[in-house]
């Protein structure tokens, strides 16, 4: 197996780095403390096509494959959890869903836009009463002559009160075994089309959540996107690619506590020597190192199985669980080094723990990869 880097996956590694040091690090922590969505940040990401990676030239993206993007949202989340979470929520959630499964029509009417950060897009499946079980929703979509009615609350959307492109899950019939859900996209500004109260966040506080509010939206039957009932299917193949973004963000969030760490521990003088030389900080590195580098193969593996075009859900699976319980470790690891100082905000090892945290329950919880890597071990006669 080949892992080294193509020439241009170099360049764009050490552009993203270069961009990370000078915009997004200085101000990374006081967008956080604000709790503010970094729109400025946000619109410079749109100008170097980092928000329509995955879409191709001819609607109007870079087209870049997926170990690709795996490498921008690992240096975007060694600088910002919050900002990695918009750009991977936005790229493999909204616009991957038209991407996969849309019109040509509502893919050039949708896509460059997507693509040049004129609007941000939003995915809503959550809603206040399923999460896990998802196909539990409540939203409605009647068909009314030669448009749908959409009702219903959405939950922890992130985009939910800054996007301008939504696509939304509602049931237009009875549920029978996961049949009955369908998608649409719809447009801000669309009458009862709203958003309702901002979630204050343990974590990721730059990136906008919220629920988004449907209230008798009257949608045009061609913004249906996918069949009608199938959609259910349809979001179970944009979560595979979501679960490798979220992987390569949570190792991003790891790799930037170990950076930290190893920096703090050079520099921070207890017993008469930096604290690197005492054998109990040593292991501890050591084992963040080896956890991230190995979690890091997985998420490219699974990346790589993307590109080739072959089914990744196991992998996917086994790259987010693993990749966000090693985000974890690694960010507990660096508070604990940090001692005292690691509790501070002053220190982005804090902010890192806090927003890491996410990656084990966002796009399935790490119970629930447990059990889609048991159904793709053992058969679906074990689900």
């Amino acid at each position: 197996m080949d892992f080294e880097l193509t020439d241009a996956q170099r360049i764009l590694v050490e552009t993203i780095r270069d961009f990370c040091a000078k915009e997004v690090i200085p101000v990374a922590g006081e967008y956080d403390r604000k709790e503010e969505f970094p729109w400025p940040i946000v619109r410079r990401l749109g100008e170097l096509g980092l928000l329509g990676i995955l879409v191709p030239p001819e609607y109007g993206g870079a087209g870049l494959d997926y170990i690709s993007y795996v490498l921008v949202l690992e240096e975007l989340g060694r600088a910002d959890g919050s900002l990695t979470l918009t750009v991977e929520s936005h790229n493999s959630l909204a616009a991957n869903h038209i991407l996969l499964f849309g019109t040509e029509a509502q893919k050039r009417k949708y896509l460059p836009r997507l693509a040049r950060g004129e609007a941000l897009g939003a995915w809503a499946l959550t809603e206040p009463g399923s999460g896990s079980d998802a196909a539990a929703m409540q939203a409605t979509a009647v068909r009314k002559g030669g448009s749908y009615v959409l009702s219903g609350t959405k939950n922890f959307i992130t985009q939910g009160s800054v996007a301008g492109i939504y696509v939304v899950m509602a049931k237009t019939g009875p549920a029978k075994e996961h049949h009955g859900i369908s998608a649409f996209i719809l447009e801000k500004g669309m009458r009862g089309l709203t958003s309702g109260k901002k979630e204050r966040k343990l974590g990721l506080r730059a990136s906008d959540t919220a629920q988004v509010i449907l209230e008798s939206v009257e949608v045009p039957a061609e913004n249906l996107l996918g069949q009608e009932g199938e959609a259910f299917r349809d979001v179970l193949a944009v979560l595979d690619g979501g679960r490798i973004g979220l992987a390569a963000m949570a190792v991003g969030l790891g790799r930037g506590a170990l950076d930290e760490s190893v920096a703090y521990a050079k520099q921070r003088v207890q017993f008469g020597k930096p604290i690197a030389e005492h054998q109990a900080i040593q292991f501890k590195l050591a084992d963040m190192a080896t956890e991230i580098d190995a979690a890091r193969l997985l998420t490219w593996q699974a990346a790589a199985a993307m590109d080739r075009g072959e089914r990744v859900t196991k992998l996917a699976s086994m790259a987010k669980l693993f990749a966000a319980e090693v985000g974890m470790r690694a960010a507990t690891a660096a508070v604990q080094i940090h001692g005292g100082y690691g509790y501070l905000a002053d220190y982005p090892v804090e902010r890192y723990f806090r927003d890491v945290k996410l990656c084990e329950i966002g796009e399935g919880t790490s119970e629930i990869q447990r059990l889609i890597i048991a159904r793709e071990i053992l058969g679906r006669e074990f689900a």
